[in-house]
């Protein structure tokens, strides 16, 4: 009698919440770097501009309201992503141990294109210092973001930042953190992109 083979069930890679969180999370970046660009360049810190078709909003007005628009979804889902990677212990899971010495062969194995990424169900250290630093930036940039737009609501988290003017420039800073991290992230998609399918997915 022929013993009938039941196929194996694809693993799982990225559940539904994650995949959700992910790019909702990339839309929100979209609408707040965009029209934050266009913030910028009605008072810029510094001696450029960004160019305006690069921008959202059209005019400051119309920036800001993208920019609120994006703030509450980034904040909203961000802290969704936080709190579910605590809660279901997934944060200790995928992200620790970390190890200096094992991040810094895998940084080099990156840079000599070396890495392997067999099982993209496990991080290699290179990517969990990353993802660790990208939730300290988007923290860091909602703090700093909440100093520009309630200054006066919140005079101990501005004085923690070092005052308004001090704010500005952080928050400059994690956008600019947050925008080489997606610029490197794209860049490995591409070079892995069993990683996007996995991402679209789950699988």
């Amino acid at each position: 009698m022929a013993m009938s083979i039941t196929p194996e069930k694809p693993v799982l890679i990225h559940p539904l919440w994650l995949r959700l969180t992910h790019w909702l999370n990339a839309l929100a970046m979209l609408i707040m770097v965009t029209s934050g660009w266009r913030i910028y360049n009605a008072s810029p810190l510094f001696n450029f501009s960004f160019i305006n078709e690069l921008t959202l909003g059209g005019w400051l007005g119309g920036a800001l309201q993208w920019h609120f628009a994006g703030m509450w979804l980034f904040g909203i889902n961000g802290l969704c992503y936080l709190l579910i990677n605590l809660f279901s212990g997934r944060l200790k899971r995928k992200f620790w141990p970390l190890s200096p010495k094992a991040l810094l062969s895998d940084l080099l194995a990156a840079l000599r294109g070396k890495l392997g990424h067999s099982d993209l169900r496990h991080y290699n250290m290179v990517q969990r210092a990353a993802y660790l630093f990208v939730m300290v930036a988007g923290v860091v940039m909602v703090m700093s973001g909440l100093v520009l737009w309630k200054s006066v609501q919140f005079p101990l988290l501005r004085e923690l930042l070092g005052g308004y003017e001090a704010a500005r420039y952080i928050h400059f800073y994690a956008m600019s953190a947050l925008v080489g991290f997606v610029v490197v992230h794209l860049v490995m998609v591409a070079l892995v992109p069993r990683t996007l399918l996995a991402m679209l997915r789950g699988r």
